[in-house]
């Protein structure tokens, strides 16, 4: 495997500005995670670097190979890509064994060590490869695309929303298995999703993407505890954010004081995380008063959403599930550890 460094890679359709200037390195052996909403071009990314759909400016090179952007593109076929769509795309006439050597050479389609060294790798019983596609769940059928895609080696291997037609318990099994499967082959993997949860939890780093451009690219927890801005902030997790005045590494918002990190004086955009909002009872000292609108419960938690007494602001809180205010309870809510300040222009 190798790395994949992208360089000042533009695309457009028409009038509309797709890829605007994207510089993203992915190094080898590990999963990158390219986050975006629906319409920000990491498809189009994806194509791209697959050689699906040629840039208009800028470099792809898989370690020190230019594949495009340095005269002739390298077609798709060359790059040793290996690409697992959103369904699989599995042939249907085709039994599970003859899709997954379906990409390597006659001799090593006869052996069946490759088939066998495969169905492992992805945790599928070898009875398995004896079945039709139709025959599989969606969980198989991700599986064995994934099987297909690794097959012949590739230099780098691309995933397209794989799990989006998943349900959220079969999505979250098979990723993990994906992700394990992928990091024992030391694939150099990118994996486009628009799911936070999915990138945060299988990747290695996660590229942000947003109308076109790469906003961020961190390690999960960089991401998620360090956002660059408040779109990505609102985008990777909850975010409550509130107008506040920084003075002496503390704000001053609708939460009361709250400690702050590395933010110059002035007027900014506090965010606070929902875990970090700490509820207690109305006797207590600690916070601002806040009144219970509504609860959403998950069973391991549960989302409070409240409304800063009397007429302040809603927040969100993230709690345990074991013990739930009642709609319409006055509780006293506090911000726990230090929170991030972006700054607002005058």
């Amino acid at each position: 495997m190798t790395s994949l460094t992208v360089s000042g890679l533009t695309k457009a359709f028409g009038a509309a500005r797709v890829l605007d200037g994207i510089d993203l390195h992915v190094p080898a052996h590990g999963i990158t995670a390219v986050l975006g909403p629906s319409g920000c071009g990491k498809t189009t990314l994806l194509r791209t670097v697959a050689g699906f759909t040629d840039p208009d400016g800028g470099t792809i090179a898989f370690g020190t190979a230019v594949v495009a952007g340095g005269g002739r593109p390298v077609p798709p076929q060359r790059r040793r890509v290996g690409f697992v769509p959103q369904e699989g795309a599995l042939f249907p006439h085709l039994t599970v064994s003859a899709n997954i050597v379906f990409g390597l050479p006659r001799a090593a389609r006869r052996d069946g060590a490759r088939l066998r060294e495969l169905l492992d790798l992805v945790d599928l019983d070898a009875a398995v490869a004896r079945r039709y596609p139709h025959e599989l769940s969606g969980g198989q059928q991700q599986r064995v695309a994934l099987a297909r895609a690794l097959a012949p080696s590739p230099a780098v291997v691309l995933l397209d929303e794989p799990f989006s037609s998943l349900d959220a318990g079969l999505r979250e099994g098979t990723g993990r298995a994906v992700a394990a499967a992928l990091r024992a082959t030391g694939a150099t993997a990118v994996l486009v999703t628009h799911d936070q949860g999915e990138a945060l939890s299988l990747a290695d780093q996660v590229a942000v993407m947003r109308a076109g451009r790469l906003v961020q690219l961190d390690t999960p927890s960089a991401v998620y505890r360090t956002p660059r801005d408040s779109g990505v902030a609102r985008f990777v997790g909850d975010a409550v954010l509130l107008p506040a005045e920084v003075r002496d590494g503390r704000a001053s918002c609708a939460l009361g004081s709250v400690a702050v990190r590395d933010a110059r004086p002035g007027r900014a955009q506090l965010l606070v995380r929902p875990e970090q909002i700490l509820l207690s009872g109305p006797s207590s000292a600690d916070g601002v008063p806040v009144v219970v609108e509504d609860i959403s419960f998950y069973g391991h938690d549960a989302s409070v959403r409240l409304r800063v007494a009397p007429d302040g602001p809603r927040i969100t809180a993230r709690v345990a599930g074991d013990t739930l205010p009642e709609p319409g309870a006055q509780l006293i809510a506090g911000v726990a550890g230090d929170c991030l300040a972006y700054p607002v222009e005058d």
